[in-house]
């Protein structure tokens, strides 16, 4: 009776292993899933960063243009003036919607378990905060 209770006292400590293995390999798979979508998401907004700088690169090139003024004188006697004007860029706004449902889109893509429906949550609700983000800077240019 003895050797009874020991064989089954050892087999629930060796069930009692196996399981707990089984909970830590569970464990390390779902960190090692989260550490995968969290460098996606840094991929994402590394690339956002890198796309910023483009378009602050073309916005400084863009304001460093001359406006011409050409004059010439009509056959009447008067002089007639032209102008070229500056070519007006996207408004903050605009940038803060498209850059907000670009990286919504992805973040809802990688966090939801039905990516396209993540994909256009995550887009909408990216476009709303970043219009919003946009329409703050506006408002400062204009003061300023």
């Amino acid at each position: 009776m003895k050797t009874l209770y020991v064989i089954l006292i050892a087999i629930s400590i060796v069930s009692c292993q196996n399981q707990s293995n089984a909970d830590m390999k569970k464990a390390k798979q779902a960190s090692i899933d989260s550490m995968k979508v969290e460098i996606e998401k840094q991929r994402v907004m590394d690339s956002m960063k890198t796309e910023m700088a483009k378009i602050k690169e073309e916005q400084r090139v863009e304001s460093q243009k001359v406006v011409v003024v050409h004059q010439q004188d009509n056959a009447n006697g008067t002089a007639t003036t032209t102008t070229t004007t500056k070519k007006k860029g996207w408004s903050a706004t605009a940038k803060g919607a498209v850059i907000g449902a670009g990286v919504g889109a992805a973040t809802g893509a990688i966090v939801s378990k039905k990516k396209g429906e993540g994909a256009i949550i995550g887009g909408l609700a990216g476009a709303a905060l970043g219009t919003g983000t946009g329409a703050v800077i506006d408002s400062k240019n204009k003061k300023e």
